[in-house]
Parts: C-alpha cells; structure tokens; sequence
C-alpha cells in the first residue's frame, strides 16, 4: 500500500510538472510576408491557423502574427517584436540578403530563431530551419514527366532566377536525362500567373506542336491553362505543377486529365515551423537543426489528404 500511495504521489507530481510547465508563459513572434500572391495567402492562412491550435494547446503561449509587405517593413517589424520582449521568433524573410542582418540582431537579443523556405545569407544565425524539398519537386516532376509522357517536347516555365528555381530545374533535367523527352523552350514566369500566361502565349506561337508543359508552381498553372484553352490547342496532354494550391489539388481529385498530379511545395510548412518551435521551448523536445518536408506527388488516389478548401491558396 505504501508503494502504490507513493507510486500515485510520483505520478500526481509528474503531472502537476507537466501542467506548470503547459503554464509557463513564453511568447512567441511569427514575422511573414504579406499575402501577396497565392503561396503566401496559403502561408498566412496556415500561420492563422496554427496559432490558434497551440495557443489553445499551451495556456502559456502568446503568438504575436506579424505580415509585411516587403523587406524593409519585415525589418522594421522585427525591431518591432524584439522591444516587445519575445523568447521566439518564427520567420519566413522576404528576401534573403535584406533580412540577414534584421534577424541576427533578433538572435544576439537571446531569441530562439527559426527560419522558414528562405534560406538566410549566413545560416549560423538560425537554431532551426523548416523548408521545402527544392531539388525533390524538380526531380519528382521529371520522373513523372518521363514515366507518363515517354518522349516527346515540352516546355518549361521556370520561376526566378534564384538559388531554389535552380535547384528545381537541375534535378528536373537530370530525372528526364536519356529519356525521349526534348525541352523546347525554357522561359521565366517569376511564378506569376500573368507573367505565366504571357510566356505560355510565346510558347504556343513559336511551337505548333507541344506535348505537355512543366511550371513548377500552381499559380503558373493557372496562367498556363488559360492560354491553352484561348489558343484552342488540343495537342497537349498534361500541365505538371506544384505547391498544392485547392484548386489543382481538387482537379486532380477530380481526375482532371489536364493537371493528373500535382508535387507539393506546402505553406502549411509554416506551421509545422510553429509546432517545432513550441515543442521546444514547451516539451524540451530537440528541435535544433534543419526540419526539411518532403516533396510528394499528389494524385487522385492522396489529394484528399492535401486539399484544405477554406483555405485562399
């Protein structure tokens, strides 16, 4: 009897330590870009999301959300949340090079730091790094590329002329490498759907015959199917994608033979920054280091798993 009262004593003081240490206040700073396109209106939404899921998971917990137009505003919101008197910083930089410095004055006030997608200039800054697969959404688009179409020409949308859309296409290239597939044109859409459209609209002038066409990203897409349907083309078969923007998940849901697959790029990765941040300073759990999401093809059988419909992206 006394070691089952003593055993029940440990137990109530475990718990009662798990609970204080649920209480203990810590706040936690959330500096993203403003939902400028598609992507970062997905970004904002899961970041909204998520702050409510752990605030109410950890009593303790107050998250300051901040959104910012460009670089200079993030940075000025970073000096911002600092003087607030934060223990955590959860960002994702406009740009690299701009925001470096901001977030390293952030790191030497004692802040635990987390970087999301966009890689600071100089990574010793950052405790923990959460991002997509890059290299692995290029790759895993080619291989599909190659596995669905066999041979033949398409075209290629890249992104910006940045470290990641080079990453991407890289290994896009070495995935449809001695394959019967032949790239025709090669053009940037700065993943824009407007700017998408225009190059797409070039594409379909200089060559009468394409058979499919990767963009690698959802809002390009959507730029890239509506100059196919204005130009009435038939000959090709299948745009590739990625991000998981709801409305390419739900077409491929719906067996869309125009978008068949998507390769996900997820904004939800923002919160899984948040999750892993809180799960450090709450649960002691080792965060510490880079958190890198894999890059899955979607198809009808797993969309539903990726489809978020209340979301704006």
């Amino acid at each position: 009897m006394r070691m089952l009262m003593l055993g029940l004593a440990t137990a109530g003081a475990l718990v009662a330590g798990a609970a204080a240490a649920q209480d203990k206040s810590v706040t936690m700073a959330v500096s993203i870009p403003a939902a400028d396109h598609g992507w970062t209106g997905g970004v904002v939404y899961h970041a909204e999301r998520e702050k409510a899921s752990l605030e109410a998971r950890y009593p303790g917990l107050k998250i300051i959300l901040k959104t910012s137009p460009d670089g200079a505003s993030q940075a000025n919101a970073l000096e911002d949340l600092t003087a607030q008197g934060i223990d955590a910083l959860v960002t994702l930089p406009h740009n690299s090079d701009e925001l470096t410095d901001p977030v390293r004055r952030v790191k030497e006030s004692g802040v635990f730091v987390t970087v999301v997608d966009r890689a600071l200039s100089d990574p010793a800054i950052q405790d923990l790094y959460v991002a997509g697969n890059n290299p692995e959404l290029g790759r895993v688009a080619g291989e599909y590329m190659k596995e669905k179409l066999g041979e033949g020409q398409i075209v290629v949308i890249r992104g910006l002329p940045i470290v990641i859309d080079e990453q991407r296409v890289a290994a896009f290239n070495a995935a449809i490498e001695g394959s019967g597939i032949k790239v025709l044109d090669s053009q940037y859409g700065n993943w824009s759907r407007d700017d998408a459209f225009k190059v797409m609209q070039d594409f379909l002038t200089k060559h009468p015959t394409i058979d499919a066409v990767w963009c690698q990203d959802d809002d390009m897409a959507v730029g890239v199917l509506e100059a196919i349907q204005q130009a009435g083309r038939s000959d090709i078969k299948f745009v590739v994608g990625g991000a998981g923007m709801k409305d390419m998940i739900k077409r491929v849901m719906d067996g869309d033979t125009m978008i068949p697959v998507d390769v996900l790029y997820p904004p939800s990765m923002i919160a899984t920054a948040m999750d892993l941040t809180a799960a450090g300073l709450y649960d002691q759990v080792p965060v510490r280091g880079s958190y890198i999401l894999a890059a899955p093809l979607v198809t009808k059988d797993n969309a539903a798993e990726y489809y978020f419909p209340d979301s704006p992206f």
